[in-house]
């Protein structure tokens, strides 16, 4: 008789339940990152009094309550939430553009954000009529400019995954040299105001700041998992999605307006972070393979550990310093990233 473990079915059940379980460890370990996040700093937490004054705060010493509640958990929590955006945008790109390097920092779509958001702060220019969020709003409108760029090439046959990511390569120069001649004419506050978020950091990171950017990345994520077969068969090749009915050039056109979205708003808020889109998904698919359903969350979760350990590096290199969290990521990732390309392999399903 054949072995119930050795039947198609039962090989299935044992692959989904495998890549659940690796779903759940990266939970955790994202739980005990934000933990040790919100421990380490100037004024050392322990795990009891971070887990006593987030289940009562009322019970907890004011010093205690303050520093946890106003400086450290929206910070260590805009890692979480900002990695999972970059990171989950990042696969998304990788996925409809069948290219392992897109990503919003690779193809220019953070660096046009970050140029929307300087505009805001230099001049106060308002590209969208929204004055309390201009900021955002800025960033988001040049990603979602540049995004829709992206898309007019993927129509044209002649583009290659090459031609792409040369298109990408140029956008992040066009936009880091218009960054610069913002920074040229802008007040030396201004300008202070433009490298905090050029570098990148969450010091600054408030409740209000984590909402929006929470509720961003709430939005994306169901639009994009009622997606997820589309997507998985993308993978195939157009002409396999196509015969499968779908409408390649609308899924494209969907996904890069909520990559846009998803990159804009982290940007705005923490700065300029780098290749949290392309380590985080890459991580993801090496464990889970290509398979939307799963590779998508993996991809979140993995982005947001990385940013949330990030954070606890920027914090423990010097004590009392606290370093550009955009700097520490790409201390990371630059290394990290050149290992995965070196000893990569075909990712199983």
């Amino acid at each position: 008789m054949t072995d119930q473990t050795t039947r198609p079915s039962g090989i299935y059940r044992s692959r989904v339940r495998r890549k659940n379980l690796l779903l759940a460890l990266l939970l955790l370990a994202l739980v005990a990152s934000v933990l040790s996040d919100v421990a380490i700093g100037p004024v050392s937490l322990g795990i009891g009094d971070v887990l006593r004054g987030l289940f009562d705060p009322s019970g907890t010493e004011l010093r205690t309550r303050v520093v946890l509640w106003e400086i450290r958990l929206p910070g260590a929590l805009m890692a979480v939430v900002a990695g999972g955006a970059l990171a989950l945008a990042g696969a998304i790109m990788q996925t409809i553009l069948n290219n392992p390097l897109a990503s919003p920092f690779t193809l220019g779509i953070s660096a046009a954000a970050g140029f929307g958001a300087s505009l805001a702060l230099a001049f106060g220019v308002a590209v969208l009529p929204f004055a309390a969020y201009i900021v955002p709003a800025n960033a988001f409108f040049m990603a979602m400019l540049t995004a829709f760029l992206i898309h007019l090439l993927c129509l044209k046959r002649q583009a290659t995954a090459e031609t792409i990511v040369l298109f990408g390569i140029a956008l992040v120069f066009t936009f880091n040299a218009a960054l610069a001649l913002v920074q040229y004419f802008a007040s030396e506050r201004a300008v202070s105001a433009i490298v905090f978020w050029t570098l990148g950091s969450l010091t600054k990171a408030s409740w209000e700041s984590l909402g929006i950017t929470a509720a961003v990345l709430a939005l994306a994520a169901p639009l994009l998992a009622r997606r997820v077969w589309a997507l998985t068969a993308l993978r195939l090749g157009d002409e396999k999605a196509v015969s499968f009915g779908i409408k390649v050039p609308r899924l494209r056109l969907q996904a890069l307006m909520l990559v846009s979205l998803l990159a804009a708003f982290p940007v705005a808020f923490v700065g300029t972070i780098g290749f949290i889109g392309i380590v985080g998904p890459h991580i993801a698919r090496m464990l889970i393979g290509e398979d939307q359903r799963y590779f998508l969350p993996a991809a979140t979760l993995c982005g947001a550990l990385i940013l949330s350990i990030s954070s606890i590096v920027s914090k423990s290199l010097i004590p009392g310093t606290i370093f550009p969290i955009g700097v520490v990521t790409a201390l990371i990732g630059v290394p990290f990233f050149i290992t995965l390309v070196l000893s990569s392999r075909k990712p199983t399903w």
